[in-house]
């Protein structure tokens, strides 16, 4: 599906995609991309394929194809979006692993013949608020055994394997892949959210249970929230954002310069993406990037329902769910760099 040299997928089957996930966005909403189709159609169309390589199965795509497809995906239904990130994710952690690994591993999951997600919350963001491990691995007679909880795991009952971290006896971090099937593995039912339910994020309890995979991370192969992709997420809800108050400018030509500045900075945006996805960028502006991308979707967002109107306020209107599905990214998988930056902006409001 994607080109091989960047910037961009080929346009006619990324639009395709997009147009056949759109018609089937209510219902993903609802169900999760798994049970309504949408899932299918990525594997389908080759875009689960880019994020894997060549040689296990994969078609390799540059990192800047990808992240434009994540922004296409998301224009037209953020929760399969967001699905695919959860299980990029989980892929890009398995690569990381042995050569055994990812010849069993990859090709599976390149074909959509295999589902994964991620879990690895408990690292990063939730972990600064606890004074111990909340998911902790130990070896016993040689077996690893992983106890505790992953708080925030999407498609948990929709995937077969979750791939999550885990601490070791020694502080280290480690990773596994755990069948969702596994003895001692227990998923809560999924979360009612404000926005995004059809991601249908539980938590996981653990309780000895043994993982199928291990995977031990080079040095300094941590987790870092608050990467591209996330970024690429905002500014495709930014898109959905800019077409709608496009739309309602057709009969209001006023508002036509409010949909033009939105776009240009999104445009803007977009193109410093691209550019840290070519030739990589400092944690620094990594989240500078993160924070502009968040303070811009919640914007256009709001600019869209003010626009609707009274008529953007009712239950279903398009307007109300960007509303609702911008204020995720205020809270999703956000580093505290990025955090403080959104607070310092709310605070001068």
């Amino acid at each position: 599906m994607f080109a091989a040299d960047p910037p961009h997928p080929h346009p006619g089957p990324l639009r395709s995609l997009c147009d056949a996930l759109g018609t089937r966005a209510e219902e993903t909403a609802a169900a999760g991309p798994w049970h309504a189709g949408a899932f299918a159609l990525l594997a389908e169309s080759g875009t689960l394929a880019g994020f894997i390589p060549p040689a296990h199965g994969g078609t390799g795509a540059p990192e800047t194809a990808l992240v434009a497809a994540l922004t296409a995906i998301a224009s037209r239904c953020l929760t399969t979006a967001l699905v695919l990130t959860q299980w990029a994710a989980g892929v890009r952690i398995i690569a990381g692993g042995s050569e055994t690994l990812r010849a069993a591993r990859l090709p599976g999951l390149a074909r959509g013949a295999a589902t994964t997600t991620v879990g690895i919350a408990q690292l990063s963001t939730s972990r600064r608020h606890l004074h111990a491990p909340t998911l902790v691995a130990r070896r016993r007679g040689g077996c690893w055994r992983l106890d505790g909880l992953c708080p925030w795991v999407t498609g948990a009952d929709s995937s077969d394997t979750i791939v999550t971290g885990a601490v070791g006896d020694a502080g280290e971090q480690l990773f596994f892949v755990v069948p969702t099937d596994a003895p001692g593995l227990q998923i809560a039912p999924p979360l009612d959210l404000l926005a995004l339910s059809g991601s249908r994020t539980s938590s996981v309890t653990f309780t000895a249970v043994e993982p199928a995979d291990v995977i031990v991370p080079e040095a300094g192969g941590g987790v870092r929230t608050g990467g591209l992709a996330t970024t690429a997420l905002a500014l495709g809800s930014t898109r959905a954002a800019v077409d709608l108050l496009d739309r309602e400018a057709r009969a209001r030509p006023a508002l036509h310069p409010v949909a033009t500045a939105l776009g240009a900075e999104a445009a803007g945006l977009e193109a410093r993406l691209h550019e840290a996805a070519a030739a990589g960028s400092e944690p620094e502006a990594r989240d500078r990037l993160r924070a502009d991308a968040n303070g811009l979707v919640v914007r256009a967002a709001q600019a869209a329902l003010t626009a609707t109107k009274g008529a953007g306020f009712v239950a279903g209107h398009p307007a109300g769910r960007l509303v609702r599905e911008a204020h995720f990214f205020l809270v999703w998988s956000c580093p505290q760099t990025v955090s403080g930056i959104t607070l310092c902006e709310l605070s001068r409001g």
